[in-house]
């Protein structure tokens, strides 16, 4: 099925140097004209270009001003989400992936696509875990790396998010990250620098959130002084969509593009900043620069490559099939025979989740359900019988005896029972963070009750993050099924009937419970500072040091083959070691490097610093060598501002994931003499986070740790969640609403997107959300109102809207005067 939509090229840009607009258009430049367009200057020869979220599929809206996905969107291939193409541990797959995300994007007019995304999984919780890739910065960094790669060799320029220290969604648009200089740099910064070394994009985009006290998109310290002075950054920074708070701050500190259509107020306020001389125009310029290369690229453009659309869905099952990570297979019960009869059990096999809620949502292009495949028979059903079909739980949680009696009826008269369970719509979504790490209420019942039933259960999990799995030990098969695209349930049955080996790897740790988890006791942070007091024990960093037992480690996986390590070798360029395969089954193994320090240096027991991705064939053997670069022995010396690699033995240790590492090594590395360890960091010596005293977080954090104090009045960084704590009677309803709003759609079982933005979103935010209709003026005017003096505000909240719309007009028309 070949796209066959077709589009004109545009002409290249007349200009290319920013040093020939006038300082208005400049200015101008620097903010978008819609939801997705950049702001065109005909009179200058300025073309606008198109951007689009583009994580893991293409949502190009059909609707001008819809950002979160409410509307409908073309059809566009939905790929695996990032926690699932991470557990291939393959980034030429990702590669593959990202050329056909860019040749999708290019036929549906997108010249910018927002993605991937590359926060840290910090914990379990973030509602949008599932758009992110890892616990861990290299791989994150290297599978978005290939991502990139692949996007940009078709053209469209990608846009690696949310840049930087962005954990969260309660209050994302109105928390102030406060982490230490080494965490940050070490944890939640060296991804995108590995993306930005190695796969140069055009963009970054910004975070909501501020970063030490500063709003990320306007952190001078983030956005010059390392992503383009450390890291060698030249393109376009983004904000986030409605993320800006300060057009002049932004510029002065390295901002691009505030999106997504926040007016020309912004303009007049960078011209009049520099006017009074309180911005250089050189900054100005240099950020229009960044823009205007983008445009004059995207303009540029030849027609779009045709592309078929079954080979990219295809291409989508491949990536799930590789994704898909078997964790139990006791007595080799999978992979299932031909002629198998099975029941199926669980609302997810009968409607699947293949991705999550939010503003990456894809309307894809074709869906498959495994009920429906096994309904199919034959070919489709890989060679299984299907016994019958029990529901087994209510979708948003909740079952009864009845549906519990059904499936165990069913699965008492099957061969094997193929229980799906995960999350729901509710538990990932943008603008929300799930309340705890349990999957929803009666699944576990299920479980258990079809175990007891018929020991040959296969479980069948969803989910773009982990969950808690108290029956683990007791399922003889266990299966990890992520958020794997619109191919998923293809790509399952692949797995379960051998007709793929599995070879997905975790890339996230899973924790027994949530209160195992080192920032159980303070996330998600419910005021507006959230304290980043674990320090680097972030996932397996925590888990290992610290001695804590897990369900299923990071990087951990199972195959249908069997693989043993060999003939370690190390120095300073690698590790090299023989991998065998001592099966009668051809197979793939992810081969995991860690590295520990020699101890002058407190922090993690282990850390990965590289993998390969191995196809060895049955009772053969491969050499593998897995190379050292600039990440493998660094660390950030605080006392000294840079990065540093201490001198001394290092143990270099090679396994299957990080608690499975039957190879070790030593290695002289020179390097430098770290400062003393400071025993009053305490707790943090040996890991013990939820005993680190505000003492302690004061010597990591190397200051004062500040503390919030909220004025009874609401102020422009407020969200507007807050206004239920309003002086005035009439903002106390509004936001009480919202809040209503909020629950009775949770009653449904579905996010309302729009309602979660609003809650989320600051007073400030109405000014950069209305396409010009509303000014930082009329916000102050705003809050007047909400705070106590709602005729006065109200008033001038009016006579400020008719002064903005004349100024916009007047400002529209200089902008259109060619120099």
């Amino acid at each position: 099925m070949e796209h066959e939509r077709q589009f004109t090229t545009m002409e290249p840009a007349a200009l290319t140097d920013a040093n020939d607009l006038t300082l208005l258009q400049a200015a101008a430049l620097l903010s978008g004209s819609s939801a997705w367009d950049s702001r065109p200057i005909p009179a200058a020869g300025v073309p606008s270009f198109v951007m689009s979220d583009g994580p893991h599929g293409v949502r190009r809206q059909l609707g001008d001003a819809d950002h979160l996905g409410i509307a409908e969107s073309e059809k566009a291939t939905c790929f695996p989400t990032a926690s699932a193409v991470a557990a291939t541990w393959n980034p030429e797959l990702a590669r593959e992936m990202g050329e056909a995300l860019g040749l999708e994007a290019r036929g549906l007019g997108v010249d910018v696509l927002l993605g991937p995304g590359l926060n840290i999984k910090r914990s379990p919780l973030c509602g949008r875990n599932f758009e992110y890739f890892s616990e861990d910065p290299i791989l994150a960094g290297r599978m978005a790396a290939g991502l990139v790669e692949g996007i940009q060799s078709t053209g469209t320029a990608a846009c690696p998010k949310h840049f930087a220290v962005n954990s969260q969604e309660l209050r994302r648009m109105a928390s102030d990250s406060i982490v230490d200089e080494r965490t940050m740099r070490e944890i939640y910064l060296t991804g995108f620098e590995i993306v930005c070394r190695a796969a140069q994009p055009r963009a970054i985009m910004s975070s909501y959130n501020l970063v030490n006290g500063t709003y990320a998109h306007e952190n001078k310290h983030l956005l010059t002084d390392i992503l383009r002075a450390e890291w060698g950054f030249d393109g376009m920074v983004v904000s986030d969509w409605g993320g800006s708070n300060s057009a002049v701050e932004a510029v002065r500190a390295g901002g691009s593009l505030e999106m997504p259509a926040p007016g020309l107020g912004g303009a007049l306020q960078i011209v009049a900043a520099v006017e009074a001389g309180e911005l250089d125009a050189a900054d100005v310029y240099a950020r229009a620069q960044e823009v205007l290369n983008v445009a004059a690229a995207s303009a540029g453009l030849p027609a779009p490559t045709p592309y078929d659309l079954d080979e990219h869905h295809a291409l989508a099952t491949r990536i799930a099939s590789e994704a898909i990570t078997l964790l139990r297979n006791e007595n080799d019960l999978l992979p299932l025979s031909t002629g198998t009869s099975v029941a199926l059990i669980g609302d997810l096999a009968d409607t699947p989740r293949f991705q999550g809620s939010g503003s990456s949502q894809v309307n894809p292009t074709r869906t498959e359900a495994s009920l429906e495949l096994l309904e199919a028979g034959g070919e489709d059903a890989r060679g299984l019988v299907l016994a019958g079909y029990a529901r087994g739980y209510e979708r948003h949680g909740g079952t009864s005896d009845a549906l519990i009696a059904e499936a165990v009826d069913l699965a008492a008269r099957a061969d094997v029972a193929l229980v799906y369970v995960g999350l729901d719509e509710l538990a990932e979504s943008e603008g929300l963070d799930r309340p705890h790490m349990r999957l929803p209420e009666g699944q576990d019942r299920l479980i258990e009750a079809v175990v007891a039933t018929n020991p040959r259960t296969v479980v069948v999990l969803t989910g773009g993050a982990s969950v808690e799995m108290p029956w683990a030990d007791s399922v003889p098969a266990l299966v990890n099924g992520y958020l794997t695209g619109q191919g998923g349930a293809g790509a399952m049955l692949d797995v379960l009937t051998g007709a793929v080996n599995p070879s997905g790897r975790l890339a996230e740790t899973y924790a027994r419970s949530h209160e195992d988890h080192p920032t159980a006791a303070w996330y998600p942070a419910t005021g507006p500072l959230s304290y980043y007091r674990e320090g680097p024990f972030v996932g397996y960093r925590y888990f290992t040091t610290a001695g804590v037992d897990v369900a299923f480690p990071f990087g951990y996986g199972l195959s249908y083959s069997r693989f043993e390590y060999s003939d370690l070798t190390v120095n300073q360029e690698g590790a090299t070691l023989t991998v065998t395969n001592t099966s009668e089954r051809d197979g793939a193994d992810v081969v995991q490097l860690y590295v520990s320090a020699p101890g002058g240096v407190f922090g993690p027991a282990r850390e990965l610093k590289g993998f390969a991705k191995v196809e060895v064939p049955a009772g053969g053997s491969v050499r593998v060598t897995i190379p050292f670069d600039r990440y493998t022995f660094r660390h950030w010396e605080t006392s000294r501002g840079a990065w540093e690699t201490e001198v001394g033995t290092w143990a270099i240790y090679v396994g299957r994931n990080v608690e499975d590492t039957p190879l070790s090594a030593t290695l002289e590395i020179e390097g430098t003499t770290p400062s003393p360890i400071d025993p009053a960091l305490g707790h943090y010596l040996s890991a013990n986070v939820a005993g680190v005293t505000n003492g302690e977080f004061a010597v990591l954090l190397g200051r004062t740790i500040p503390t919030a104090h909220p004025a009874d009045d609401l102020v422009a960084s407020d969200p507007l969640s807050e206004m239920t704590r309003a002086k005035t009677w009439f903002a106390r309803l509004a936001g009480r609403k919202l809040h209503a709003m909020k629950a009775k759609a949770d009653a449904k079982g579905s996010p309302d997107l729009n309602i979660l933005f609003i809650l989320n979103m600051p007073f400030r935010a109405l000014a950069k959300m209305s396409n010009g209709a509303a000014s930082p003026d009329m916000v102050d005017a705003i809050l007047l109102a909400v705070n106590g003096h709602p005729l006065r505000g109200l008033t001038r909240a009016a006579l400020g809207y008719f002064s903005n719309a004349r100024a916009n007009k007047a400002t529209q028309r200089e902008l259109d005067q060619t120099r």
